[in-house]
Order: structure tokens, then C-alpha cells, then sequence
């Protein structure tokens, strides 16, 4: 898959942009502050329907603006596909495929597959279980249908046992009709997971051994309430009252968390900033080669100031395994063209320059 031309209008400070992209690299440069994660940022809009920092569609608008516009074309595996986006303000946002508008988003996730490493990764290792799970969200979402309506279903199945809870509703029957739903569709979720972790974690460790060229050894452990043996809906309906003056619900598979281990070690407590970062873009690129494998097409991969911090040895092994032919298309920012001459260098493929500054982007020349 091929994004061959993506036009943005009042996306955060990108005004107005029309770009034409190589099929193998794009590289952006820029000072901070400029533009180059917020390009990156609606090129994921694209795939996923919403920012990958979760930034709320009322502030993606640029500020002077009523109406935003994002639209991609793609070469998808030799036919067009035309992504279409528009966000009003105080109204639902369009989405459409070839002109014709979705009647659910959840529709489109999984046709554009996508996997973009970015300094936000940190909260992975560093923040709550609900980063954790969402990674396991994306990743299986996008090849796995059944798992995306499992989810949503759970979802808001879980809303409504919340809203019941918060008000205090005694209705037993309703409580029995959720609860059996929470654990239909959270098994599903559950044994999904269980299953993905099994096969993503060798993928995973022989990146991160390829990086950091060491014997460092990488884990990551599903941690859920759920077993094989244990009964969701037995438990909720046992926690019922407790969960009333809680206020939510305190059990199932929306408690769900990853360990993150190095050397049987939970990285968040041992990892200095280097072995964070390794493991993370480690972990992004096995994403990438899990996705790679399981979809019906090459993801895009976004690489977002992603050298900083890492010593001279990794970054050429970075280079190396990005630079190869499993890798499809990519996108990549940095705010200087040491690293980035060093990946062009190291290919033969066909790639172009950008300048990005003030939300303007602009072609450069080589000798720029």
C-alpha cells in the first residue's frame, strides 16, 4: 500500500498543504514546533479516524477555522482508493472511501494498516495499563474484525453497567443482561489476546537482539482477570453492590494490563532512557512485521524524531533493518539530516525531501 498524494487543509497549524510522496521514503525536516508530527499526525488520522496523541477533534480544527479537511490517495495494491475527511465544528465528522461515506468508522479501521513510533511511545513503559491495552487494541483491530466488534461491544455494554451503577439503578435484570454480554464479548477479547501475546513476543525479542546487539533477553506477560476457567458475569454479579458505591465496574477485561519486562525485569523500574527507547521502537517495529504478515497489504510506517537518545550502534542497526525490503513505504521526521542521510545513503530506492516550517512543507532539493 501506497500513499501516493495527501492534501491537508486547517489540520492544527498545517493552513493548506498538497503533497506528492515517494513510494519508498519521505523524509521532513524542521525545528520543533513546526508542523512535522502534526503531517505525520493526519496521515494517521487517515487510518484510524482520530490523532495519535488523542488529540479531541474540536482542537485539531486549527484555531481561526470552522472546517478541517484531510484527503489521501492510495495505491492499494494496484487499485485506487480515495480517503476522504472533513470535521465542521459542533458537527460529526465525514468519512469516506471512494465517495461514498461510512456508515460506522469502525468500518474503515483495519483497510489502511499503519504503525507510527513517536516520542508519546514513552507512556507505554511509563504510563497507565490503559496505554497498554490500547497497543493491544490497535494492533489486533486492525487485522481482526471479530475482535474490533467484540470490543465495541464490551465497550458499551460496560457504559451502560457504569451509568446504572452511578445512579443507583437495582434493576437486577438489566444487571444480568449486561453482565452475560461483558463476559461473551470479553472472552472473545481475552482469548484473543492471550493468543496474539503468544505469537508477537519471539517477533518482538529478535528485534530488540537485533537492535541493541546484545543478549539482553525481552518479555512481554498478558496480565488479565479473566482465565480459562474463571466466569465473568458470576464475578460482576457478585461485586454488584460493591461496584454501586464504587460507581463503576471494578472487574474484567477492561483491567487488563502488558508487563513490559527486560531480563525478567519490568523495564519501567530497571530501563535507563536508551534501553527504553529500544524497546519501544523494538517493540513498533514487530508491530509492523505482525501486521505485515497477517494483513492483505504493507502498513505505512511513520518514524517520528525517533534517533534521539540512542547511541551510534543502534541507530545504524535502525538503519539497516528500515533501509531493507521488508519495509513498504515510510515517513520520517528528524530536525536535522545526519541520521536521515545516513537511511538514503543505505538504500537504493526512491525517496524525496521535505522542508516543513510555520505548518508550510515543502519540496527540497538534495543539496539543500
Amino acid at each position: 500500500m501506497i500513499l501516493k498524494r495527501l492534501s491537508i487543509l486547517n489540520y492544527k497549524n498545517i493552513l493548506q498543504s498538497e503533497i506528492e510522496f515517494s513510494s519508498k521514503m519521505n523524509c521532513f525536516f524542521g525545528n520543533n514546533g513546526m508542523g512535522k508530527t502534526n503531517l505525520l499526525d493526519a496521515i494517521h488520522y487517515l487510518s484510524f479516524c482520530k490523532s495519535h496523541i488523542n488529540t479531541p477533534d474540536s482542537q485539531i480544527i486549527h484555531s481561526e477555522q470552522e472546517i478541517c479537511v484531510i484527503q489521501g490517495e492510495y495505491d492499494y495494491e494496484g487499485r485506487n482508493e480515495e480517503i476522504f475527511c472533513a470535521m465542521r465544528r459542533r458537527q460529526r465528522k465525514q468519512f469516506k472511501r471512494n465517495k461514498k461515506e461510512y456508515d460506522k468508522l469502525s468500518e474503515h479501521i483495519g483497510l489502511l494498516p499503519l504503525v507510527v513510533v513517536s516520542p508519546a511511545d514513552v507512556d507505554l513503559i511509563r504510563g497507565g495499563s490503559e496505554e497498554r491495552r490500547r497497543f493491544l487494541d490497535v494492533i489486533i483491530s486492525q487485522h481482526d474484525k471479530v475482535y474490533l466488534h467484540a470490543l465495541i461491544q464490551y465497550n458499551k455494554a460496560l457504559a451502560q453497567r457504569n451509568v446504572m451503577l452511578k445512579r443507583e439503578v437495582h434493576e437486577d435484570s438489566l444487571y444480568d443482561i449486561l453482565e452475560m454480554q461483558l463476559e461473551m464479548h470479553g472472552r472473545v477479547i481475552y482469548q484473543k489476546r492471550l493468543d496474539f501475546v503468544d505469537e508477537f513476543v519471539p517477533i518482538f525479542n529478535d528485534f530488540y537482539q537485533t537492535i541493541c546487539q546484545s543478549a539482553e533477553h525481552v518479555a512481554l506477560e498478558y496480565v488479565s482477570q479473566l482465565t480459562q476457567e474463571s466466569d465473568l458475569a458470576a464475578k460482576l454479579a457478585h461485586t454488584r453492590e460493591r461496584d454501586r458505591i464504587l460507581g463503576y465496574t471494578s472487574s474484567g477485561i477492561h483491567k487488563d494490563d502488558l508487563d513490559m519486562k527486560l531480563d525478567d525485569h519490568l523495564i519501567r523500574r530497571i530501563g535507563s532512557q536508551g534501553q527504553n527507547k529500544t524497546y519501544l521502537i523494538a517493540l513498533k517495529l514487530a508491530q509492523f512485521d505482525f501486521l505485515s504478515r497477517k494483513g492483505q497489504t504493507v502498513p505505512i510506517l511513520l518514524l517520528d524524531d525517533i534517533f534521539d537518545k540512542l547511541d551510534a550502534s543502534r541507530v545504524e542497526q535502525i538503519i539497516k533493518l528500515v533501509s531493507g525490503e521488508r519495509f513498504g513505504q515510510i515517513f520520517i521526521t528528524d530536525t536535522n539530516r545526519k541520521y536521515l542521510d545516513e537511511i538514503l545513503a543505505a538504500t537504493n530506492d526512491d525517496y524525496r525531501l521535505f522542508k516543513v516550517e510555520n505548518g508550510e512543507v515543502k519540496p527540497m532539493d538534495e543539496k539543500e
